[in-house]
């Protein structure tokens, strides 16, 4: 019996979705699901959820359900991580409300700029303690990290304890062809593409779709619906911000990014600016929105939770999550092709080694086997080094317990330098690591440091 450990099981949606997807496939039907959480009212939830999931299936499965991580790991054969440090109320609210004093804005906070520098610094260690236990009681397992910020959590993974196998996965890639597709009118199954960077700043380098016997580039269908306004329609993941900021990317870069309009805003210095408000407005940026557009879901979400567990069958349709597909082609050896973020050991030469990349990978019973990706035009290669600056100096941060680090990496975020000059950053960052307590290592509280 494979034994799949869940580690931040109380979202109960998202172990619903995932634990439906690899109850679907006969290899894993039968596996030791066992779920864990801090939250022991959120994990009876799930667990509850879960056990019926299987009833309702007709699977094999076993499920447990522990607030001992140790407890949950010990054996397993895969390790999903799904967790937030510090929750949406304080930690999120604290990444907005701080800055936002300085006057520097943003959108979603959790992946680069001072919001995605922080919540690393507070995920990180919690991460390192999980692959510490995994590397005594379930070595040979592949750990499957959906935690953001991805890059950052990927690399600093990798630095410590590069024996254990892992991947970070995200669903901007399978998500953004759903939205290219539907843009154009066409069906996601008669697209092909190929994409690679890192996460949530990876761009499609081909995006084609089946024309009679062969693929018909897709670019200039994108670049002509732009110009004359046909498109984009609304976005999936917000449809109160349409993906005006990627295909404006689009038109300068000549290349679709793979991560949304919102997210990519601030990540760049061009469309956020205090000075000029009429970008916000013509690009449609849903500034400080993300804090209110957390309570809806988690009022969703603990509706449709409370739903599920009311139910007396749970139906489930397979999500686009890469979990399940790497489970079962590890397990049956049946190849499959998913993308995923690894450490660049050579994939994308241009970048630095050791980096967090994402790129197509070949599973079978091997295992995970990244594609080289060496190709990348130099100016997309630039772009992305002016992230992989920040979420360097934050690893290198976290490794050597450096507050000067934190400092030097909030100051060469580009949206963040874009606003501030450097003594209000450095001033926004220890406002910051006061405000976030004991969220954070100790180390970051050591003036001695910086």
């Amino acid at each position: 019996m494979k034994k799949i450990a869940f580690i931040g099981a109380g979202s109960t949606v998202f172990m619903k979705n995932l634990i439906g997807d690899a109850l679907l496939r006969p290899a894993l039907s039968g596996a030791h699901i066992a779920l864990m959480d801090i939250d022991s009212a959120r994990l009876e939830e799930s667990a509850l959820v879960a056990r019926k999931l299987v009833s309702s299936l007709g699977a094999g499965a076993k499920v447990s359900a522990t607030t001992d991580r140790r407890a949950a790991l010990n054996g397993a054969d895969f390790v999903i991580v799904a967790f937030q440090i510090g929750g949406y109320r304080p930690c999120t609210v604290t990444d907005f409300e701080v800055p936002k004093a300085y006057g520097l804005r943003q959108t979603i906070a959790d992946t680069l700029g001072v919001g995605g520098i922080m919540r690393g610094l507070r995920t990180v260690p919690h991460l390192w303690a999980l692959a510490e236990d995994m590397r005594t009681l379930c070595p040979d397992a592949l750990l499957m990290n959906y935690v953001n910020p991805m890059a950052i959590n990927t690399w600093a993974l990798t630095a410590r304890f590069p024996d254990i196998r892992q991947v970070g996965l995200c669903h901007s890639v399978q998500g953004t062809a759903f939205e290219l597709a539907r843009d154009l009118g066409l069906d996601v199954a008669d697209l092909r593409y190929r994409a690679a960077g890192i996460n949530h700043m990876a761009f499609y380098l081909s995006l084609e779709a089946r024309d009679g016997s062969g693929w018909r580039d897709l670019y200039p269908a994108l670049r002509e619906g732009y110009r004359t306004g046909r498109i984009p329609l609304e976005s999936h993941w917000n449809p109160r911000c349409p993906n005006l900021v990627r295909y404006e990317v689009m038109e300068h870069f000549g290349f679709f990014v793979t991560e949304s309009s919102e997210h990519f805003a601030e990540y760049v210095p061009w469309f956020i600016k205090s000075h000029r408000p009429d970008l916000i407005e013509r690009f449609r940026i849903p500034l400080d929105e993300y804090p209110k557009r957390c309570e809806e879901q988690i009022s969703v979400w603990s509706a449709q939770a409370q739903a599920l567990g009311a139910a007396e069958r749970i139906e489930h349709s397979p999500s686009n999550e890469y979990a399940a597909t790497i489970m079962d082609s590890i397990v049956t050896g049946t190849p499959s092709v998913i993308y995923g973020n690894v450490a660049n050991c050579g994939l994308i030469p241009q970048l630095p080694a050791g980096a967090a990349v994402e790129v197509p990978i070949l599973v079978d019973a091997n295992g995970l086997q990244p594609t080289v990706v060496d190709d990348l035009p130099p100016h997309l290669v630039a772009l992305m080094r002016t992230n992989l600056n920040v979420q360097e100096l934050t690893v290198q941060a976290l490794l050597t317990e450096s507050r000067d680090q934190i400092y030097h990496a909030a100051m060469l975020d580009p949206h963040t330098g874009a606003e501030l000059d450097l003594r209000q950053i450095r001033a926004l960052v220890d406002d910051l690591l006061v405000a976030h307590g004991n969220w954070l290592p100790d180390w970051c509280h050591n003036r001695k440091a910086a």
